[in-house]
């Protein structure tokens, strides 16, 4: 049975009721770090029933008790590997392309740059994400959420959500 999958990044305590609204329909949040608070954790329960992620280099706390740094997991036949600091296809932190290789990774989720990537490794046949910013905190112009659907072994439907300009 398809899942639908919101993911979000970055979002430093803040909470924008917009991620209620275009997560409504998701099986799935993934929070790729730097989460802040935890109440945004919390807020992002009570919209999905399953609530997954990973602790970011800003997270302490509530977080990092309930997140770990990584995590691998398969959701309807994809192999998942999620960090907050793992680089992107030709520039990945050390022991990454042994984590996909190892791992039969297809799916790679990341956060930490604030900037929305979505891009195709041919090397290791996997698509990396990185959702860029949810939150106000940090240097990107645009806020941005990812949406897609996991089905089957499949990646498809994938939607980038742009919640407007970065303000200072």
């Amino acid at each position: 049975m398809a899942k639908r999958i919101g993911i979000l990044s970055d979002t430093h305590s803040c909470w924008d009721d917009r991620y209620a609204k275009h997560f409504a329909e998701c099986d799935e949040i993934w929070h790729a770090g730097d989460v802040g608070d935890i109440d945004v954790v919390r807020r992002l329960e009570d919209v999905a029933p399953i609530v997954r992620g990973v602790s970011g280099n800003i997270d302490h706390g509530d977080v990092c008790r309930r997140f770990r740094e990584v995590e691998e997991f398969t959701v309807e036949g994809v192999n998942v590997f999620m960090t907050h600091i793992g680089g992107y296809p030709g520039r990945y932190q050390p022991g990454v392309e042994r984590i996909l290789r190892d791992g039969k990774i297809r799916l790679m989720v990341t956060g930490h740059s604030h900037i929305l990537k979505v891009m195709w490794d041919e090397k290791w046949g996997v698509l990396h994400i990185n959702p860029g910013a949810a939150g106000y905190h940090g240097w990107q112009k645009e806020r941005t959420l990812i949406r897609l659907t996991l089905d089957a072994g499949n990646i498809r439907d994938l939607e980038v959500i742009e919640l407007g300009k970065y303000k200072i």
